[in-house]
């Protein structure tokens, strides 16, 4: 007797969590949205830092073709801070409401500084080589309000 597979069965409880998050997915990235582009425009007149990275701003390169391909911006950011390496590590690691993680794409305000982390292993020439400054922050805006992670990141910059 043969028989075929199909790949694990989920249980029903996590079947209903699957269902209760879809549920209400599109509302929770809409606003996600929204928080990223208050914090992307606050970090773009933000004297410490240098360049930001984020389609939902107008001064990105390509905000036009944005508005014509996408229907959001999503929620993950990037900026380059003044000071370098060392700036872009001291800034991650004096944030107290944004979690410091390399994963991107969570509820949760997450922020990474690839130089230090996720990139460590490359040597600067390398970093460069692929387009990694050692000065690049990775920001993935979450749902809490956006004014709290503003204050969250204004007072790790007086840190730097």
């Amino acid at each position: 007797q043969s028989y075929i597979f199909y790949g694990p069965t989920m249980s029903p409880f996590t079947a209903y969590l699957i269902i209760r998050g879809i549920s209400t997915l599109e509302i929770r990235i809409r606003q996600q949205e929204k928080n990223a582009l208050k914090v992307a425009q606050f970090l773009e007149n933000h004297p410490k830092v240098e360049r930001v990275y984020f389609p939902g701003l107008d001064s990105h390169p390509q905000r036009d073709l944005v508005k014509k391909q996408m229907h959001g911006t999503g929620s993950v950011l990037s900026f380059v801070i003044k000071g370098g390496y060392a700036a872009g590590e001291t800034m991650v690691n004096n944030v107290e409401l944004v979690t410091l993680a390399v994963s991107l794409g969570c509820v949760e305000s997450l922020i990474e500084h690839p130089a230090s982390m996720t990139h460590s292993e490359l040597s600067p020439e390398e970093r460069k080589k692929s387009g990694i400054n050692d000065s690049l922050i990775r920001l993935s805006v979450g749902l809490e309000d956006a004014e709290d992670i503003i204050d969250d990141l204004k007072r790790a910059f007086e840190k730097v």
